[in-house]
């Protein structure tokens, strides 16, 4: 069974931006390559792909908008992350369409944001400006996460 998760994709020129911000190496820190630069909805982890895709093809969702920033802050132990907003109630709608697909729903509140580095140590001294990144969403994804590490978008649900 494939490894799912339900993303929003920001559009390129957001990825350049922050593909242009300092990224300094230091131990322990892993940057987010910029083709895996994504806000998750909801992760299902192995699943069956067609009832995936059937319960996403059910939803009718609105197009929303995206704030990203302004700045990086710590998710958990091990993330560095941009805070999304505008993403809560497209994620509360996935969830609640797949609630029994995949893995259980997280029992935490959801908390909408693009990973920009997994950490191991403690958070690398950033000279990032605060951002003003904003974007709209008009598709979600379903996106396989390859035994390879890679990203491959099955299907894409526009927003209307």
């Amino acid at each position: 069974m494939p490894r799912l998760f339900v993303a929003v994709w920001p559009p390129d020129h957001v990825v350049c931006n922050l593909a242009a911000l300092p990224r300094p190496q230091s131990p322990g820190v892993r940057w987010t390559a910029t083709e895996r630069l994504h806000i998750t909805l909801r992760f299902l982890g192995d699943c069956d792909q067609g009832e995936a895709l059937a319960a996403l093809e059910s939803l009718s969702l609105a197009p929303t908008g995206v704030a990203l920033g302004p700045s990086v802050e710590r998710l958990g132990r091990g993330v560095l992350m941009l805070p999304a907003a505008g993403v809560d109630e497209l994620a509360a709608c996935v969830t609640g369409a797949t609630r029994f697909i995949g893995q259980p729903p997280p029992d935490h509140p959801f908390v909408g944001h693009l990973t920009v580095a997994r950490v191991k140590r403690t958070q690398p001294s950033l000279d990032w400006p605060l951002l003003d990144e904003s974007f709209a969403v008009s598709e979600i994804c379903l996106v396989e996460s390859t035994p390879w590490g890679h990203y491959v978008n099955v299907a894409s649900f526009p927003l209307s």
